[in-house]
């Protein structure tokens, strides 16, 4: 075992120093896209910044004889694309592939100054990411890059929400972890062919009633990931990294869409994926703090002073638990109002209401 001390120095001679806090930058919505697909990489310059990150996908969703394609399609964009504050993130094939290694080999060489994080699907234990984190420090210091680049982790295995502990503090590298349930679905033997969101046969009914207990019972729909989830969002709060929803493959059915997103969003996701454009909009409006709620947030702040204590605001009480509630919105509004100028006058415009 590593000495906490040697924690957070460089892996490999030549490599940047690892960072001690995860930097937060908002990421509502991951937007893949195919980089070997031409007419989505001529929409990339467009997208961008309509994004808070583009993520050039070359695993599932890529066709084996596209791989290398797709690989040379995402360094051609990534070196002829100005990003401006979007994120150029990517995802690599998975570590038992064949594809994997020299994933990293060229995408670290040819454009590890402009990729901020690499996203690692199948991801089953720690060890997992202690070899990618050894293996980046190689390249970082070969190609003498000078920030590390962050890894994020998919959870979609059974095994992988065993050790969702483990890994999220596998090394300071850690970004973040993404719910991926097509795959964690299949690995548990679940029932469902569904790629995120609720299933009409998970529910729970309510008990018999009228007179002789034949009235009809009503059902109410469940949510398949729920424990999933809250065990990912408290293992990344553990550790200072941050939890995302994944994907939600119904695209035409928004309306579930914006739920899930929303369910993830309240249980402390920030961000979730978006895999059509429609799904953008849903994401950041989703992800964002409504006006009305940062405007109360701040009023409570204003109102509790050091954060010590209870005052009553409309009959509410609000003490230094509310208060630290309503700092985590009120950080989150600031954030996301730097970057987003529509938010930034809307919230100024909920506080003089």
């Amino acid at each position: 075992m590593r000495s906490p001390k040697d924690f957070f120095r460089p892996l490999a001679v030549g490599a940047p120093t690892p960072v001690r806090e995860v930097p937060f930058r908002p990421s509502r919505m991951i937007h893949f896209f195919d980089p070997g697909n031409e007419k989505m990489a001529a929409k990339v310059p467009a997208i961008a910044p309509t994004v808070d990150v583009l993520l050039g996908n070359l695993e599932d969703a890529v066709a084996a004889d596209r791989k290398e394609a797709a690989r040379s399609g995402l360094v051609k964009i990534a070196q002829a694309t100005d990003f401006g504050n979007t994120q150029l993130w990517t995802r690599i094939n998975s570590l038992d592939s064949p594809w994997a290694l020299d994933d990293l080999l060229t995408l670290v060489g040819e454009i590890g100054d402009k990729l901020d994080v690499i996203m690692v699907p199948k991801v089953e234990g720690a060890e997992d990411i202690h070899y990618v984190d050894r293996l980046l420090a190689q390249l970082e210091a070969k190609a003498q890059i000078r920030r590390p680049i962050l890894v994020h982790a998919i959870l979609e295995t059974a095994t992988g929400v065993a050790n969702v502990e483990e890994i999220a503090g596998a090394s300071p590298r850690m970004q973040g972890i993404s719910l991926g349930p097509a795959d964690l679905a299949a690995s548990r033997r679940m029932k469902t062919t569904r790629v995120g969101g609720g299933h009409p046969g998970y529910l729970v009914r309510e008990d018999p009633h009228g007179a002789d207990g034949t009235a009809p019972r009503a059902t109410f729909q469940q949510d398949l990931w729920h424990y999933t989830l809250a065990r990912m969002v408290d293992a990344c709060a553990a550790h200072g990294i941050l939890p995302y929803y994944g994907p939600f493959g119904d695209i035409k059915d928004t309306t579930a869409c914006e739920d899930q997103f929303r369910n993830a969003f309240l249980l402390g996701c920030v961000g979730a994926w978006s895999l059509h454009p429609v799904q953008i909009a849903i994401a950041k409006k989703v992800f964002s703090p409504a006006p009305a709620d940062v405007a109360w947030a701040r009023r409570v702040i204003e109102a509790m002073g050091d954060g010590t204590g209870a005052v009553m605001i409309d009959g509410k009480m609000q003490d230094d638990a509310t208060y630290k509630q309503c700092q985590v919105v009120a950080e989150l509004a600031d954030a996301l109002a730097a970057r987003d100028p529509e938010l930034r006058d809307a919230y100024a415009a909920a506080e003089k209401e």
